[in-house]
């Protein structure tokens, strides 16, 4: 057997596609998609990833502006920034880069955005609407990982899932768009035991444990659908999966690749979630 790859990239060309038609629309009714993405500090890792963001929303044709602070930004300087773009009509949405520096309390900047503004999906009013299966916003990498289940008719129904890691950012918000799809759900980590045995139960096993090739064939069920989130390096400095690919490829019957797997469609979910919002905010009564 050799497993299916389920090409993220692929998946958000043809999204990119509907989504310029929804920016075209919106903006003959005079309304731009603005996203503005708040960077502090010089994370190589970060300001890789917001450029890869910003290259994907001035293509779509976005209103796009990245604001770059120093590290040594307080957090009450930061909060004073997060509430004047939500106040500024031209955003539809705010992103704040993660992780930040010591000094600032990450929980108090996310919960600052408003959270019809909050295209990451990481607003607690986001999250509890998400807990009672009435979902606005959404974390994007989940959300992502859903949109390529559907594009490659893996069938989540009655089928049992397992996700290794338990996350804000994936393990969790994953665990509940799987029971919404009516899976049966379990979720592993690291003090889990007999892990292996429990993933081999999995007719779809998501993988965000944050731990190179840590996954192997024996975690997998013949034929299962197997979703690599992870972005490490090994020793010579190349991207891995948390999945060891080329062994579980012969036991999987669906396997996403690293690169060009998850990350592309955390992007396109977030661009995705900015038109929505975009779509939301310009159909509101204006302020007097």
């Amino acid at each position: 057997m050799s497993a299916t790859i389920m090409s993220g990239k692929t998946l958000a060309d043809e999204m990119t596609i509907e989504m310029q038609n929804d920016v075209n629309q919106l903006k003959e009714k005079g309304i731009t998609p603005g996203l503005v993405v708040l960077l502090v500090g010089e994370d190589p890792a970060s300001q890789t990833y917001v450029r890869n963001k910003e290259k994907r929303a001035k293509a779509l044709g976005f209103h796009s502006l990245i604001k770059r602070y120093p590290i040594d930004i307080t957090e009450e300087e930061l909060l004073n920034e997060v509430n004047h773009y939500n106040e500024d009509p031209a955003f539809h949405g705010i992103l704040v880069q993660l992780p930040l520096p010591k000094q600032i309390d990450s929980e108090n900047v996310v919960n600052a955005i408003d959270s019809v503004k909050d295209v990451d999906g990481f607003h607690p009013i986001n999250m509890g609407k998400l807990l009672i299966g009435k979902p606005d916003k959404i974390p994007c990498t989940p959300y992502g990982i859903i949109k390529l289940l559907e594009r490659y008719q893996v069938e989540i129904e009655g089928k049992t899932a397992v996700i290794i890691g338990r996350s804000n950012i994936v393990g969790k918000p994953m665990a509940q768009l799987l029971m919404m799809k009516n899976a049966t759900v379990t979720v592993a980590h690291s003090r889990t035991k007999n892990l292996a045995a429990l993933a081999r139960t999995a007719d779809i096993l998501v993988v965000a444990i944050g731990r190179g090739h840590f996954v192997t064939k024996e975690f997998i069920k013949p034929g299962a659908a197997v979703i690599d989130v992870g972005m490490n390096r090994d020793k010579n400095g190349k991207l891995i999966g948390d999945v060891k690919s080329d062994e579980v490829a012969e036991v999987a019957g669906y396997l996403t690749p690293v690169p060009k797997g998850v990350g592309p469609m955390t992007i396109t979910m977030l661009l995705y979630q900015t038109i929505e919002s975009a779509k939301k905010i310009g159909a509101l009564p204006k302020k007097m």
